[in-house]
């Protein structure tokens, strides 16, 4: 273990083996940092706030602090963040609202400099979540998704696994898994994200039934239910059937397709 003699450690505060602390940063009691954390300077972790194994806090970030949330009537609640995370200068990251609620962060999760989780954000694993990002309260994120910088993700929306969404998006809508949002627009799917299914491991014939449940929902001229039953009919496994999943448990509805020149929104 090595903390820099600056650094503010409280009594209460569970620091694991082989744990590093930088200059100037602040746990409070009523933590936990897990073996082989390394945390930079200049970091605040608040109480009520505990990190996996292996993870990299840099420069300025701020883990478990207050919600921005009215409704936050000062309950103990929750920041868990998994193991092998990298968590970049300036990332800040709030507690859950009601009372033993959290907010989430899996595995192997990339958070570049100045994004933001907003309270009760549940995160998936290995999601990479690039520089000004920011997710409001209550989403839900996907494994493997990518967000790209600047982008806005609303709260309580949902984002389906190996999504990505283009730099300077936002989303106040479901994006369904596999699915591209448009640079420099809202509520818009583009494309598929084929890099991101390759480095995810989905053999060709998976690729292939996403791309067929992808024309029939975004390319096909119908609405979302009359997609869902044709995919339901004619792509009845996975990973289609994924699509039909999120579809049927969306609550604010989900993107739509970006519309062609001859073509209409069929989302």
């Amino acid at each position: 273990m090595s903390i820099h003699p600056t650094a503010i450690i409280d009594k209460q505060a569970q620091i694991g083996e082989g744990v590093r602390i930088g200059p100037y940063s602040i746990i409070e009691g009523d933590t936990a940092i897990g073996e082989g954390c390394e945390i930079g300077p200049h970091v605040i972790v608040h109480s009520y706030t505990s990190l996996g194994e292996r993870c990299r806090v840099h420069s300025g970030a701020v883990l478990g602090d207050l919600p921005q949330d009215i409704g936050f009537k000062g309950a103990e609640s929750y920041v868990r963040i998994g193991s092998d995370c990298v968590i970049r200068e300036g990332v800040t990251i709030h507690r859950g609202t009601a009372p033993g609620t959290s907010t989430e962060v899996g595995d192997g999760c990339f958070l570049m400099a100045f994004s933001h989780l907003g309270h009760n954000v549940r995160m998936g694993r290995n999601v990479i979540m690039a520089n000004g990002a920011l997710c409001g309260g209550y989403v839900e994120v996907g494994d493997q998704v990518f967000i790209s910088g600047n982008v806005v993700v609303h709260q309580f929306c949902r984002i389906g696994r190996l999504a990505m969404l283009s730099g300077n998006s936002g989303i106040s809508k479901d994006l369904p898994p596999y699915c591209v949002t448009v640079g420099c627009s809202r509520n818009t799917v583009g494309s598929l994200n084929v890099v991101g299914m390759r480095r995810g491991g989905l053999p060709p014939d998976a690729r292939k039934i996403v791309k067929s449940a992808f024309q029939i929902l975004y390319r096909s001229g119908l609405n979302a239910d009359q997609a869902i039953a044709v995919i339901k009919e004619k792509l009845p496994n996975e990973p289609a059937s994924e699509f039909v999943e999120f579809i049927e448990g969306s609550k604010r509805g989900i993107c739509g397709g970006h519309v062609r020149e001859g073509e209409q929104d069929s989302g």
